[in-house]
Order: structure tokens, then C-alpha cells, then sequence
């Protein structure tokens, strides 16, 4: 009976630790005729137990600290189904709990049309860090990464440092594959770009706008929604010098479009100095967004 008491008292710490991500991947295939239904559900499947089931950090995680995440995969190509040879366009999710409320904060919202991979039923994905396996292994591997630092850099500055690192490798092993999105020449948004700019020491204070932004502004909103505002606008000003060094980078851009909703809201009430302030340098940034920031001033 000891025994079985204390194999259960070591048990009870690997049920409760899980993996980093809580990955959820849907595919559209409409645009594909010849696709089989069986092959897209397997491919779903595949895809979010290689991401929920790889060991991507050495940190031990409960599972209800799992990093929320949606990776939309819309089929556009099959040049040869028989071969199971795909092309994409991708939309990829992430976010973080508020501390003390039910409101998931958007870390990451990106697009990625530059997916081209090969799937076979019951091949398995495998992540190496050191060298480049294939392309499918490849662009999960790197956006689980991604997701991962700019996880750590809203808890901590600049912790997603070894993450952004492990990224770039992904990024240097398959820049002479010959598949598209993975060097500096073809497009200044892609995946070179944006892990180029998360590691570049000139846009690292964009990177602590986000610790500034989620842990010393939003997880204090609920106790004192004033001086949340007062610090996320803050933050704000960092990502506004910049783009004023660097403008209209994929990082700042990536910024906005995971922040603009909810810049919206928060700013939509207050101070109305300070939300006239804060639209101001919004816009500054990014004057196309200008319609979306109105409520602010109203």
C-alpha cells in the first residue's frame, strides 16, 4: 500500500505538467477539389500533436499555463495530391490570459501566404534545431517558437530572447532549401523579416513595450484601470520612436494588428487628454488605421 501511495505521490506532478502549446489547427481545403476529407482531418491532427506534444523550452508548464494559439491554414494548391505537395496561406494566432479576468490579450495575429509542404499519412514531423529536415517541420517549428518568446517577453523583459534565437536558427537552416518566405529578397514581411526585427537591438524597444504593455499595464487594469491606461500608453510611445528609426517594419505592423481592437477599447474610456495623446501616436504609426482608433476621441 506504500508503495502504490508513493507512486502516486510521483505521478501526481507529470499529470498536472504538460507541454508549452494549446494549439488548435484548422484547414480549409474549399479551393482544392481534389482533396480528401480523411487526408485534411489527419493533417489537422498531425499537425496540432507535433505542436501540443513537442518539448519546445526546458521549463515545466501546468496545463492551464498553456499558451493559447490558432494556426487557420488555407489550402490554395495541390500540384500533386498523390505526392501529398501542398500550398498555403496562413493565418497565425496567439495570446495570453489578463491577470484576475476572463480576457485573452492577442500577442501574435499574422499572416503568412508563403506555405509550400508535403504530407504523408502517418509520416511523422520532427523538430531538429540544428539542421533542416523538411519545410513542413520547418514553418511549425518556427512559429511555435515565435509564439513561445513573445509569450515570455509579455511576462518578462526580454525573455523570449532564447526562443527568438532557436527561431532564427529554423530560419538559417532553410534559406537555401529554395522554398519561399525563408530569405530577405522576395519580401520585407515574411519570415526572415520578422524574426530579423525581434532580434535587432534597433526594435528591441518594441519588444519591451510588450512587458511594459501586458504585465505592468493590462494585468493591473482590473485594480486600477487609470494607471494601466497611463502605462500602456507609455509602451505606445516606445513602438512610436520606432517606426520613426525604422518605418512601417513587419514588427510594428505585427504590433498593431494584434493590438488595435483592444487599444480601441481601452482608450475608448479615461482620461481624455490622454486618449487624445495616445490616438495621436497610434496614428502617427499608422495612419491606415485611423478609422479603427475613432473611438477613442469620440
Amino acid at each position: 500500500m506504500l508503495k502504490l501511495a508513493t507512486l502516486i505521490f510521483f505521478l501526481i506532478p507529470m499529470i498536472l505538467l504538460s507541454q508549452e502549446l494549446n494549439c488548435r489547427v484548422i484547414i480549409n481545403a474549399q479551393a482544392i477539389q481534389s482533396s480528401d476529407p480523411s487526408t485534411i482531418s489527419e493533417m489537422e491532427v498531425a499537425f496540432s500533436e507535433f505542436l501540443n506534444n513537442t518539448k519546445w523550452t526546458s521549463d515545466q508548464f501546468k496545463v492551464e499555463e498553456r499558451i493559447n494559439c490558432n494556426i487557420v491554414l488555407t489550402l490554395t494548391d495541390a500540384s500533386d495530391p498523390a505526392l501529398g505537395q501542398y500550398q498555403a496561406s496562413v493565418q497565425v494566432l496567439s495570446s495570453r490570459p489578463v491577470y484576475n479576468t476572463n480576457h485573452e490579450t492577442i500577442l501574435l495575429n499574422f499572416g503568412d501566404r508563403d506555405w509550400a509542404f508535403e504530407f504523408v499519412n502517418s509520416q511523422p514531423i520532427i523538430y531538429n534545431e540544428n539542421s533542416f529536415i523538411d519545410n513542413l517541420s520547418s514553418l511549425l517549428s518556427y512559429y511555435a517558437l515565435v509564439i513561445i518568446g513573445l509569450d515570455y517577453d509579455s511576462f518578462g523583459k526580454l525573455s523570449g530572447e532564447p526562443y527568438f534565437n532557436l527561431a532564427w536558427r529554423v530560419v538559417t537552416n532553410a534559406q537555401n532549401t529554395g522554398f519561399i518566405g525563408w530569405d530577405q529578397f522576395n519580401s520585407i514581411r515574411n519570415r526572415y523579416w520578422l524574426v530579423e526585427n525581434l532580434l535587432n537591438a534597433q526594435m528591441k524597444p518594441i519588444r519591451e513595450a510588450s512587458y511594459q504593455y501586458h504585465l505592468q499595464g493590462m494585468d493591473h487594469f482590473l485594480e486600477n484601470p487609470e494607471e494601466a491606461r497611463k502605462t500602456i500608453s507609455e509602451s505606445i510611445q516606445k513602438v512610436l520612436k520606432v517606426n520613426q528609426a525604422r518605418p512601417r517594419s513587419i514588427l510594428t505592423i505585427s504590433f498593431l494588428d494584434a493590438k488595435t481592437d483592444e487599444l480601441s477599447k481601452i482608450f475608448s474610456k479615461g482620461d481624455p487628454s490622454l486618449r487624445k495623446r495616445t490616438y495621436n501616436m497610434l496614428v502617427n504609426i499608422d495612419a491606415t488605421k485611423r478609422s479603427d482608433f475613432a473611438e477613442m476621441i469620440k
